[in-house]
């Protein structure tokens, strides 16, 4: 049924940054095989957000590896701890979020995480199962097992404390709340990104004090936005979201910095490091690893015929400055008009392409804007709708302009 120990450890620890400890997971794999049983692997998602992206997914892909392997998935949504906050890498309270939000983003994270696992095979939970039944007397038992000095061990705490930041008592429970979820999931290992390694441990401590074997901590790393600059966000604008369109994944895969390449590759595609080996090359053009890379990222959340038209329609664009098959209609009210013509940036804020049109104005002024193919550098320029006009802002987006009468 398993795997050899020492492939399945291969297997497992690609990617991984911390491992605590590699001798218990051993331990934990020898006796997995010894009893044919699987281990129980957990990963808590908080659906803050209504989105996945391919940083989100990581962690996601290797509980899919374990489940490959043979391994018990448990997916933990946590619909209680979402409405704390995770206060892991942020140097302030998040705001809180209402619990009706928190269920809406649930379905989406759970239709969006099928892509990744087999969800007929995972077990999936939510921590409100045993945190709505707790009384008051009861999270005060949970609080007495930590200690402030303790809490502060955390570095985003520290700095915050040090720079006069407010902490909100309540973040103190959160990673209490997530070492509490591996008590009830008896989980073996425990997934999770770089950022949350003091609430894994947390875990291992509470289970050990319940008198639990404490659970295996694997962290995978933070994947830094497609600007190269910052982790990943939606927020940020720098992402890739893992329900995006080919041709969509495909340009914004184009448009990751050369030094990212190996770690993109590493995280966000199925290739093995032999073939990553190759493509990043000495003697391989960067563009070409690019590409490959683009194609191994639309591959892991499509098919091999999406990312081949993928990469084909990038070129057609790109190459031999073509226009797109499917450009979208944007339909604006001819009340919007002055004689035939409306102001650029009112246009660009219209097609949804900016927010206001303050950010509009720079889009133009940055010169990422055309009409028909002429760049357009005025940010006060009016433009003269006429059939078929077709607006482009940055590398990727293109609109067919539509009037409607009122």
């Amino acid at each position: 049924m398993f795997k050899d120990v020492d492939e399945q450890l291969e297997i497992i620890l690609r990617g991984i940054v911390d491992i605590v400890t590699k001798e218990e997971l051993t331990k934990k794999l020898n006796r997995s095989m010894k009893e044919n049983k699987p281990l129980r692997i957990k990963l808590g998602l908080d659906p803050t957000a209504p989105d996945i992206h391919i940083g989100n997914a990581i962690p996601i892909h290797k509980l899919r590896t374990f489940q490959s392997l043979g391994h018990t998935a448990i997916l933990i949504i946590g619909d209680y701890t979402a409405t704390v906050g995770d206060p892991s890498g942020v140097n302030k309270t998040r705001p809180m979020i209402t619990y009706e939000k928190v269920l809406e983003n649930a379905k989406t994270y759970l239709s969006q995480a099928e892509n990744i696992l087999d969800l007929e095979k995972t077990e999936v939970v939510y921590n409100s199962t045993w945190f709505e039944k707790m009384t008051f007397n009861e999270v005060i038992q949970l609080a007495a097992k930590m200690t402030v000095a303790r809490m502060m061990e955390r570095d985003d705490f520290t700095k915050r404390y040090n720079a006069g930041i407010p902490i909100s008592v309540h973040e103190f429970i959160y990673p209490l709340m997530q070492g509490y979820d591996s008590i009830m999931v008896k989980s073996d290992v425990e997934l999770g990104g770089t950022d949350q390694l003091f609430s894994l441990l947390v875990g291992r401590d509470l289970q050990r004090d319940a008198g639990m074997e404490p659970q295996v901590t694997l962290t995978t790393p933070l994947l830094e936005g497609i600007d190269g600059n910052k982790k990943m966000s939606k927020s940020l604008g720098n992402y890739i979201g893992v329900t995006e369109s080919p041709g969509e994944m495909f340009g914004k895969a184009m448009s990751i910095p050369d030094n990212l390449m190996r770690k993109y590759f590493e995280l966000a595609t199925d290739l093995s490091i032999n073939e990553i080996n190759q493509l990043l090359d000495v003697h391989t053009h960067p563009r070409t690893a690019k590409a490959a890379l683009a194609r191994a990222i639309v591959r892991r959340y499509h098919t091999d015929k999406d990312a081949e038209a993928a990469s084909a329609e990038f070129d057609r664009i790109f190459k031999e400055h073509a226009l797109p098959d499917n450009i979208p209609d944007v339909q604006i009210s001819s009340g919007e008009l002055t004689d035939g013509k409306i102001w650029i940036t009112r246009l660009i804020v219209l097609c949804g392409f900016a927010n206001t049109n303050s950010e509009a104005r720079r889009l133009v002024q940055q010169g990422g804007v055309s009409i028909n193919n002429d760049a357009i550098n005025n940010p006060s320029l009016n433009i003269e709708i006429k059939p078929n006009t077709i607006l482009k802002v940055g590398k990727r987006r293109f609109a067919r302009i539509v009037l409607k009468n009122q």
